[in-house]
This record gives C-alpha cells, sequence and structure tokens, in this order.
C-alpha cells in the first residue's frame, strides 16, 4: 500500500488498525448504555416474559431489524413477507410465504445473534453474504457472491450523478482483503485476557468500524457489518448471561440517524486511529436502541392485552385479518385511518360487507372512530395509541 503520502483513508496509515481510544472520555456514555441496559432487562424481569408476550415481542423486533437493515441500504422489503420469514423462523404458526433473499437476510440476522459459540469465519461470512444474493444480482446487475471480493476496479463508496460522482470513500484493494480480513477475524475471535476484556459494546462499535473499512465483498457490506454488530453485543458477557441479546438491536436506530451514522463511519474511516468520536457516537446509539426496545416491549404487550380483552369477542377473518394489519402497523402507523374501502382491499370483501365488518368491530369495542358519513375512519382501540390523521380531509 502507497503510503508516501499522507494518509486519506485509516487503512492507508501504516500503524492501521491499532485503533486507539480515550477511556475516561468514554466513560460516563459507557456507564450510560450499561444503565441503560439494565432498565431493559428489569423492564423484562417485570413483565414475566409470558411466552405468548415473547414470541410477540421477538417477532416485532426482528422484523424491524431486518426492515431497518434492508432500508438503510435503500432496500425497502415487503413487510408482510419479512414478518411470514420471522415468524417461520421463530417457529410460529401461520407463517406465510416470503423471497428468498428476505429468507436470506433473516437467516443472518439470525445466526449473527444465536450461533454464539461458534468462531466467525470467512467461510460463514462468504455463507451470509451468498444468502442476501440468491440469484447474483444486487439490482440489475451481476455480483460476485459467496467469495470476497477480486475485481482489479478500485471498491468505492460514491454518490451523485454519472460524471458528477462524490467519492465518500475508497477501500484496500481486493488484493488485500483476505489477509486484511484474516487478521479482523483473528482479532474478533480472541479470547477476552487476548484483547484486554475489552468492554462488550466498545468491541461492537471497533469490530463494525474495522469491517466496514475492508468492504470485503462486493455488495451488502452494511448489512454484514450490522450482522457483525449483533453477533459482537450477543457475546457480551452480561448480554448473553440474561438471554437479551435480541433486544439490543441496533439497525432501527441507525435507519433514524441514517445520514449521521455514514457521516461517523466516513470521519472515523479517513481520520487518525484515534477513534473515540466514533466509539462515543456509537454508544449514543445503543443507548436510543435499547429505549426503543423499551418502546417495542410495550407495544407487544399492549397488542397481547388486546387479544387478551377480545379473547371471547366473535370477529370472522376478514375483521381479524383487518385488526392485526392495524395492531401490525403500531401506535399511529396506519396513516388515514382505516375505512371500509381498505377494509375492503385488505380482505376482498364487497364495500358493502365491508361496512358491515367495521360497524361490527366498533359495536364490539375493537375499533374507534371518527368522522361521519364517507368520511368516517376508524382507528384501534388499544390504550395509549393515537390516533394519526394524516390523509384525513
Amino acid at each position: 500500500m502507497n503510503t508516501a503520502q499522507k494518509p486519506r483513508y485509516t487503512w492507508q496509515n501504516p500503524e492501521w488498525p491499532r485503533y486507539h481510544y480515550d477511556v475516561q472520555a468514554l466513560a460516563t456514555s459507557l456507564a450510560q448504555a450499561r444503565h441503560k441496559l439494565e432498565q431493559l432487562e428489569i423492564k423484562l424481569r417485570a413483565i414475566g416474559l409470558v411466552q405468548g408476550d415473547a414470541d410477540a415481542m421477538a417477532r416485532d423486533i426482528w422484523v424491524q431489524e431486518a426492515l431497518a437493515t434492508a432500508a438503510i441500504e435503500g432496500q425497502q422489503l415487503d413487510t408482510d413477507q419479512v414478518r411470514s420469514s420471522v415468524m417461520r423462523k421463530l417457529g410460529l404458526a401461520n407463517a406465510g410465504i416470503s423471497a428468498r433473499h428476505i429468507d436470506g437476510l433473516v437467516e443472518v440476522m439470525f445466526d449473527a445473534s444465536h450461533d454464539l459459540d461458534t468462531q466467525l469465519h470467512a467461510e460463514q461470512l462468504c455463507r451470509w453474504q451468498a444468502a442476501l444474493f440468491p440469484h447474483g444480482i444486487s439490482g440489475m446487475q451481476r455480483i460476485q457472491t459467496g467469495q470476497f471480493r477480486s475485481f482489479e476496479d478500485a471498491m468505492q463508496i460514491v454518490s451523485g450523478k454519472i460524471g458528477k460522482e462524490i467519492v465518500h470513500y475508497r477501500a484496500p484493494d481486493s488484493a488485500h482483503v483476505a489477509a486484511l480480513m484474516d487478521n479482523f477475524l483473528a482479532w474478533f475471535n480472541a479470547p477476552p485476557e487476548q484483547t484486554h476484556h475489552i468492554d462488550g459494546i466498545l468491541r461492537a462499535a471497533i469490530a463494525h468500524l474495522w469491517f466496514e473499512t475492508i468492504h470485503p465483498f462486493e455488495d451488502g457490506n452494511g448489512r454484514l457489518g450490522r450482522a457483525i454488530i449483533d453477533r459482537a453485543l450477543a457475546q457480551d458477557s452480561h448480554i448473553r448471561s440474561l438471554g437479551i441479546a435480541g433486544f439490543t438491536a441496533m439497525s432501527r436506530t441507525l435507519l433514524h440517524q441514517r445520514k449521521a451514522y455514514y457521516d461517523a463511519l466516513n470521519a472515523a474511516q479517513t481520520g487518525g486511529l484515534d477513534i473515540t468520536p466514533w466509539v462515543e457516537w456509537f454508544l449514543q446509539q445503543f443507548i436510543a436502541a435499547c429505549a426503543g426496545s423499551e418502546d417495542t416491549i410495550q407495544q407487544a404487550l399492549r397488542k397481547s392485552q388486546f387479544w387478551i380483552k377480545h379473547a371471547h369477542s366473535n370477529f370472522n377473518p376478514r375483521q381479524r385479518k383487518t385488526l392485526q394489519k392495524l395492531l401490525d402497523a403500531g401506535d399511529g402507523g396506519f396513516a388515514g385511518g382505516m375505512s371500509a374501502e381498505k377494509h375492503s382491499k385488505i380482505t376482498g370483501a364487497s364495500k358493502a360487507t365491508a361496512t358491515r365488518d367495521l360497524s361490527d368491530l366498533l359495536r364490539q369495542g375493537a375499533l374507534l372512530s371518527y368522522g361521519v358519513g364517507k368520511a368516517t375512519k376508524y382507528a384501534i382501540d388499544v390504550e395509549g395509541w393515537h390516533l394519526d390523521l394524516r390523509g384525513v380531509g
């Protein structure tokens, strides 16, 4: 690697990847992250994790994570198919159909967070990457799958129109990838005493940055890098002992901070080897992720309580389908409310039948209504949830 000039990227520094950070500067944020983790544990213990509730929470979190990690890369997945794939992976009943690339992503996420006693190795990462692209195609372009990149062209992250591209990052040349990954995996798989017992959350931050800096695959590096975050967090001794690895997932938070996420990564990849700012930013996202999981747990409980409340209600299959759709959308997630027309599209019922279905749900206390006549809209009656009036004239 040419280091005659001042390095633009950290990997061009002859000392890379000897990252370092200011432990004292990070102490407050790390303590806050650990405290937030304890609060999450307390909430999980307080609700007793009844089996049905635990399944619902796990399903909701995995679905949101799968949607988010794909959305960060600009890929919009079908929510129903993601839910079906997650339900099938969890062994839950009533799982529907799902596309192979969705099943592949869900498989990668589960493997990352559950196969904790097996060392992470290059073959496994290659299988993960191949699972993301089962047809060997990304968008409209055929790509290398199941192997580290081997092309001679520079691996660059660019944006902008053709002819006016902006190069945000250039990764190490393909010829160096195998050796760089050997070094990374040796560090990642090393026993704690060899890595000076690095805190598990800090280890996740370093691992993600290191992997993304190498950028070993032609495509899928972001999703795999976030799977490595999940693996590192799940291997944290405290998180592992509590059995709450699935509740500390980060992708939803990173999606909400997508620009800041890319900016933070870029700054860490183009600066020196002091990664204190990157780790500080990562810790704040972990804190936010734990808070988000608390919200998901609360929402899952409210959904469960809705079905308990209506255990003896006489809902027909059409009504149950629409109620589940509203519940899956979450608090304020069904913009404009439910209408007879929307219920008809969801279930295939006639307009007259749809109107009767919704009136009956209102009578049974499952829905709330607002508006009059043809403008009547409905929202599910879940305590603490709010109506979303977007699109309502």
